[in-house]
């Protein structure tokens, strides 16, 4: 019996790498309108309450959940109400943030989720990173500071709403994940988008305001059109490669993120936090790259216990 040779893993197709970049852009348009909407007047737990009401009827409809109800049963109802709450304060969080941070600087932010997520995997997971990890996600940390600059120059209130989205952002992913081999993919997305509808509608009175104008309206409907359809063409991406393959690409949204705040609002970044981003980013890399090494090695001693167990048939 021979040993079966090594398959070599397959280039990430363009259409899926295309999808990530679309959603990306998909989501800094959402970040750019409730961006706008809030510098606005608009109370930005209404713009989130509008976003997620929006996002819930065009996932119903694009599920056409009248005629396959099963699809939404879930096993776990605590852990779907609290998924979507994270979700809901990772929105509110960054909604609120916008109002005084360029959108640069909160996507510069937000990039240090996955190292986060790292660190936060082994307490709540078992899946304890090496020192490796551990010193990328300290580089990353070192880049949140030289974004923040914490006691040098002006400190902004927009910087702790940031990490609140950060943090909350990371809960909902170990949620995501623990959740993914039980739940039901239509279930993930359509209880995501319910639980942060149905939790504001109490307050939604003391928040709301009715849009002054036709822009406002179309802006409100794009911060939805903009979620749903992202997380749509996510799931789309991820069911044509893997996640580590499509890991690297998000981070294009720094430019989409840059561009449009530069045209609708007139921002650039600073040197500071071009050199923080590039720390975050560079942390990020080395981690899926050290994360890729480690699934190949363990291919690799399953494919030497398969050749020891071929030599004994």
């Amino acid at each position: 019996m021979n040993p079966r040779p090594s398959i070599p893993e397959a280039a990430t197709p363009a259409s899926a790498i295309l999808l990530v970049v679309a959603a990306c852009f998909l989501f800094s348009f959402l970040d750019a309108s409730a961006k706008y909407l809030v510098l606005q007047g608009m109370a930005a737990p209404f713009v989130a309450w509008a976003r997620f009401a929006i996002h819930l009827v065009l996932v119903a409809l694009m599920l056409r959940v009248w005629t396959n109800l099963a699809a939404l049963r879930t096993g776990n109802l605590t852990g779907q109400i609290l998924r979507g709450a994270f979700l809901f304060g990772s929105t509110v969080f960054n909604f609120i943030a916008l109002q005084t941070l360029q959108l640069a600087e909160t996507i510069a932010i937000a990039f240090f989720s996955p190292m986060l997520t790292v660190a936060l995997a082994g307490p709540l997971l078992g899946e304890w990173a090496g020192w490796r990890r551990w010193l990328a996600i300290l580089v990353g940390f070192v880049g949140v500071l030289i974004v923040t600059r914490p006691g040098f120059g002006d400190f902004k209130v927009g910087y702790i709403f940031s990490f609140c989205f950060v943090v909350c952002h990371t809960l909902y992913i170990i949620m995501t994940r623990r959740m993914g081999a039980s739940e039901s993919s239509e279930s993930l997305i359509f209880y995501s988008a319910l639980t942060p509808a149905l939790f504001m509608l109490p307050v939604v009175p003391l928040y709301g305001s009715i849009p002054q104008s036709a822009l406002h309206w179309g802006l409100l409907l794009v911060t939805g059109l903009c979620g749903a359809l992202g997380h749509w063409l996510l799931i789309k991406a991820y069911k044509q490669a893997t996640t580590a393959a499509l890991a690297p690409y998000p981070y294009s949204q720094i430019v989409w993120m840059i561009g449009l705040g530069w045209v609708a609002f007139g921002d650039l970044p600073d040197l500071w936090t071009m050199v923080g981003a590039g720390a975050i980013v560079a942390s990020g890399l080395y981690i899926l790259h050290r994360e890729h090494k480690l699934r190949l090695a363990s291919r690799a001693m399953l494919g030497a216990d398969e050749r020891e167990l071929a030599k004994k048939l």
